[in-house]
């Protein structure tokens, strides 16, 4: 039988740096069935003539203060003429030639509402987002006994699953968690795939991870179903600033990266501060009371 079309869905945003590599990994793939769907947020890098050069199926451009992640990611399936919706950012880059086919694998079971790969951080990578990757996509990743765990950097949609409900489009973080918890609700199955690997990664500064954590964590909110005392000080900030560090020098140490935990525990101590602060301010947005 010959491979199904699947549509490649990604965004974009001054990263030619990343494209000059990720663009030839997927013309190298051993699955070329596939048509490329790319939303530019108004880079100035130089990314839109590589983009082009690529020669997408579509070619979205937005201008910075129109993204929104769930509004984009919308607009690629409804721009999609596959069943399979594969969503890549520009900056994750594949590795080998086999990283396409193992989540078309994946989709072909209509159980399977979405499926994710394997993530690698850059030689660059500092330790404590270096660790991060090691909890979420490592041989032993620790992601597996969470109660809930998604990445849509590399992954995949089946379009059917997602015709019953998109993305939600009034969640600026965290909308590839909301929308995969609702398809885990509706009883669909989601599915790493290890075998599909794209490096990837991203060192944050003290400013920027508290701006991501707080705004994952507004998100949050908005769905959660449990007491919101569960988000406190003691609770949030000191006790997990303490469990994240643990695991931070167990990782250092075994890396021989020793030296970077007091940048990691500055890291961890803005995160989680963001993560409080964020959930608060999510409560009340979305379910209108104090947290």
């Amino acid at each position: 039988m010959s491979d199904p079309l699947v549509s490649i869905i990604m965004r974009s945003y001054n990263e030619a740096w990343a494209l000059q590599g990720t663009l030839p990994a997927l013309a190298a793939q051993d699955y070329q069935n596939w048509e490329l769907i790319v939303i530019d947020s108004g880079s100035t890098d130089g990314s839109q003539a590589l983009i082009q050069a690529a020669r997408p199926a579509h070619f979205v451009q937005i201008t910075p203060a129109e993204y929104n992640p769930s509004r984009v990611m919308n607009q690629g399936m409804r721009l999609a003429k596959s069943d399979f919706g594969i969503f890549l950012n520009a900056d994750a880059t594949p590795q080998g030639r086999s990283w396409l086919r193992p989540l078309v694998t994946a989709l072909q079971n209509p159980r399977v509402a979405a499926c994710f790969g394997r993530q690698i951080p850059r030689p660059n990578c500092q330790a404590v987002f270096a660790s991060d990757y090691d909890r979420c996509f490592g041989p032993q990743r620790e992601s597996a006994r969470w109660d809930h765990f998604f990445s849509m950097v590399s992954s995949g949609l089946r379009r059917d699953v997602w015709n019953l409900r998109g993305f939600r489009e009034d969640l600026q973080y965290a909308e590839d968690d909301e929308y995969t918890r609702w398809c885990r609700a509706q009883g669909y199955d989601l599915v790493y795939v290890p075998e599909s690997v794209a490096m990837h990664s991203h060192n944050y500064t003290a400013p920027q991870i508290y701006k991501r954590a707080f705004g994952d964590a507004r998100a949050l909110a908005a769905t959660w179903s449990s007491s919101p005392g569960e988000f406190n000080f003691v609770k949030t900030v000191l006790l997990g600033w303490a469990q994240d560090l643990r695991k931070d020098v167990k990782f250092c140490r075994r890396e021989h990266r020793l030296g970077e935990l007091p940048h990691a525990a500055r890291i961890r101590w803005h995160q989680r501060r963001g993560r409080l602060a964020g959930f608060r301010q999510g409560w009340q947005d979305y379910q209108r009371g104090p947290a």
